[in-house]
C-alpha cells in the first residue's frame, strides 16, 4: 500500500505543480531575460506568475496592475493568457506596451486548444506593432516571444 500511495503523489504534483513551473520555464526561456532584467506581467495568473519569478531569483518584477514605473522602462512583458479568449488580450495589450522599451520582448501563453488561436494571436500583438520571433508549444499551452517590427518607434504627433 505504500508503494501505491507513493506512486500517486508524483501524479498529484504533475497534475498542480508542473504545469505552472512548465509555463514559467518556458516564458523566461522564450524571453531569453536575466535576472537584470525589469519585467511586467499580466493575466489571471500574474500572482503565481510572479512567485514562481522570485522562486528562480527574478525580482525586478511587477504586474501591469501595481507597476510604478514611467512608460518604456520594462525589458520584458510576460503574459499568461490561458483561459481567455484571445480578443480580450488586445485590451490588456493596449496598456502594457506602453511600459515597454523599445527593445523589449513581449511574450504571451495561450491554452493550446484554441481553435486558430496562433493565427489571431500573431494578428493581435502585429496589430501593436510586434511580430513573433519564436514559439513553442507543451502541454501547457502554447507561448510566443515577440519583438517590436521597428525597435526604434518615431516619435508620436502631438
Amino acid at each position: 500500500m505504500a508503494l501505491h500511495q507513493h506512486a500517486a503523489q508524483p501524479r498529484a504534483r504533475h497534475l498542480s505543480l508542473p504545469v505552472n513551473e512548465t509555463v514559467v520555464d518556458s516564458m523566461v526561456e522564450l524571453a531569453r531575460c536575466s535576472k537584470q532584467h525589469r519585467i511586467i506581467i499580466a493575466g489571471s495568473r500574474s500572482p503565481a506568475l510572479m512567485i514562481g519569478l522570485h522562486q528562480r531569483g527574478y525580482y525586478r518584477v511587477e504586474t501591469i496592475a501595481s507597476c510604478g514605473a514611467p512608460r518604456g522602462q520594462y525589458d520584458v512583458a510576460l503574459v499568461d493568457w490561458r483561459g481567455r479568449s484571445i480578443r480580450a488580450l488586445a485590451a490588456t495589450l493596449d496598456r502594457l506596451v506602453h511600459f515597454l522599451g523599445p527593445s523589449a520582448v513581449l511574450v504571451v501563453w495561450i491554452d493550446s486548444q484554441e481553435r486558430a488561436g496562433g493565427a489571431r494571436l500573431q494578428s493581435v500583438l502585429e496589430k501593436f506593432g510586434f511580430q513573433i520571433e519564436v514559439g513553442t508549444r507543451s502541454p501547457a499551452g502554447c507561448g510566443v516571444a515577440a519583438c517590436r517590427r521597428d525597435p526604434a518607434p518615431k516619435a508620436a504627433a502631438a
